[in-house]
């Protein structure tokens, strides 16, 4: 994967081992269920992800939703969605917005998925994995079962990095600065950015910092082709934890990889 930076240094790519460099790569996102796999593969390649929580909860986004593909028909797709209260209306952040109903929302999100992906041959690996995501519906907080959604499929994958949460770091006001104050405060050298974010990302805060900024662009064959809008569930129920995670190991090697990657 080509890495850019505004000040002209290098990003180290990260790879999913303990040995990674000091510093590395910075993701930060906020929590989303089950979240696709073009945002998955971006924390996956990331040395840390700093979980986005304070920022306002947007309905009809990712943050409680996702789009649950078949296992044989990936065309085929329905959403799962955790019916979410803001107690705050429209300005409550993501850390604050609760589960209506937790209880149900925990056997209905069970049964859809079991019912999408129970046919896998690689379905008893994914549904142990699964089990702190049901735990945390007791929480009542639709961002921790999102946070946990994410982080177990990073366990699955066998991530190595690390979590930390936006609010409980110091960071300044404005977006671009925000981001950047956030990737200082986690010691990383390099801030990963998606394509959507490169589009609006002022390099300025992150130059005056020394901090590279390594744009995120994974392939758009093979399994890549509906990654940007299916939940990773269904990339992981059709190749398995190791198979996907071999997958997204190329990801952080040279360009030339991408296409193997798909």
């Amino acid at each position: 994967m080509t890495r850019t930076s505004p000040s002209s240094a290098t990003a180290s790519p990260a790879a999913s081992s303990p040995d990674r460099p000091a510093g590395g790569l910075c993701a930060i996102h906020q929590p989303n269920l089950f979240p696709r796999l073009t945002t998955l593969a971006k924390l996956f390649a990331a040395d840390t992800w700093i979980v986005l929580d304070d920022v306002q909860f947007t309905r009809r986004d990712y943050q409680h939703r996702s789009r649950l593909a078949a296992l044989e028909a990936p065309e085929k797709i329905r959403w799962l969605s955790i019916p979410t209260h803001l107690p705050q209306g429209r300005q409550t952040a993501i850390r604050e917005a609760l589960i209506v109903d937790p209880a149900l929302a925990r056997r209905r999100t069970q049964a859809m998925i079991r019912q999408e992906y129970r046919s896998s041959p690689h379905w008893p690996a994914l549904q142990q994995a699964l089990e702190p995501v049901w735990a945390a519906f007791d929480t009542g907080r639709t961002a921790a079962v999102a946070a946990t959604s994410t982080r177990v499929l990073l366990d699955l994958l066998g991530w190595r990095g690390r979590v930390l949460t936006a609010s409980l770091l110091p960071a300044r006001p404005g977006r671009s600065e925000r981001l950047a104050s956030l990737t200082a405060a986690a010691g990383a050298d390099a801030y990963l950015c998606g394509t959507g974010g490169m589009t609006y990302l002022d390099p300025a805060p992150f130059t005056a910092r020394g901090i590279a900024v390594a744009p995120f662009l994974p392939p758009a064959a093979g399994i890549w082709t509906s990654a940007r809008r299916v939940t990773s569930l269904w990339a992981l129920a059709h190749l398995g934890p190791d198979g996907l995670a071999a997958r997204l190991r190329t990801l952080t090697k040279t360009p030339d990889s991408l296409e193997a990657a798909a």
